[in-house]
């Protein structure tokens, strides 16, 4: 059995979206063995790192992280090898993969934005017309290997296009060293009071 870790590490100095200082996490030591025990507090933004996006982070009435099924956030999937595309993913590219998307498969988009250290403002994102192709396609979840599976989108069509249809999002995925394939993908979110969003620890196996 392979197990793929999909999730960047925490720290102070991770990439954040568009580069925001306010966005960086603030790991703390509050006590330290010499006091008896090592403690540590962690601040984080809900969207940072390997998260996955709730429908209410975009919809008025969407349901919260914590409501959300936990059979939605772990099953078959398909990583798309899409690094050789520069802007956009659209609907033709999606129903041109040699892995032919199905119901319930949970969709991982990989792009050239896979060895970027730093924020890319150019990242490769899922355009809307990709969007309703899996969302007809009634996917379980998609994922993306940047902080953001729009770029640009002033009324963020491709959020709600996915949210609406129940379909979580993960972004800030590391999919780097994954292979175009098929796998059991694995992201559970903290169980987040009226949480817009969840840090995961996500993993394929194949």
């Amino acid at each position: 059995m392979e197990i793929h870790d999909l999730s960047p590490e925490i720290s102070e100095e991770m990439a954040v979206y568009k580069n925001n200082p306010e966005k960086k996490p603030k790991i703390k030591a509050t006590r330290t063995i010499q006091e008896g025990s090592n403690e540590s507090r962690l601040e984080i933004e809900l969207h940072s790192g390997s998260h996955v996006d709730a429908p209410c982070h975009f919809l008025q009435n969407g349901a919260t992280i914590e409501k959300i099924n936990l059979d939605k956030f772990m099953g078959k999937a398909l990583v798309l090898d899409f690094t050789a595309i520069k802007n956009s993913i659209k609907k033709s590219d999606l129903e041109n993969s040699k892995l032919k998307i199905k119901e319930d498969y949970i969709i991982l988009l990989k792009t050239k934005n896979n060895s970027e250290k730093t924020f890319d403002f150019e990242f490769t994102y899922l355009e809307k017309s990709g969007a309703e192709f899996l969302a007809s396609k009634k996917i379980k979840a998609v994922g993306i290997d940047s902080l953001g599976i729009e770029r640009n989108q002033p009324n963020h069509e491709t959020h709600k296009i996915l949210l609406q249809a129940g379909i979580p999002v993960f972004e800030g995925l590391d999919l780097s060293r994954v292979k175009q394939g098929r796998y059991l993908f694995y992201g559970l979110p903290l169980r987040i009071k009226n949480g817009d969003a969840s840090p995961v620890r996500a993993v394929l196996v194949k």
